[in-house]
């Protein structure tokens, strides 16, 4: 099994990883919303787009 960060060989200790590092890669990416999965219902589209706006109003208020 190849590391999904670097592809190297898997190793047991860090499994599916090759190392701490890679793991930590992953981590970092599932935190940041990199693996986000995109929705196609309706209200989670409402919720982001209120959202969206309430940050607009946000920022331009602080201006």
């Amino acid at each position: 099994m190849k590391c999904p960060i670097c592809s190297k060989p898997t190793t047991h200790a860090f499994r599916p990883f090759c190392s701490q590092r890679c793991a930590d890669i992953d981590l970092g990416k599932w935190l940041s919303g990199d693996y986000a999965v995109p929705s196609r219902d309706p209200e989670d589209i409402e919720a982001a787009a209120e959202a969206a706006e309430a940050a607009g109003d946000t920022s331009s208020k602080s201006h």
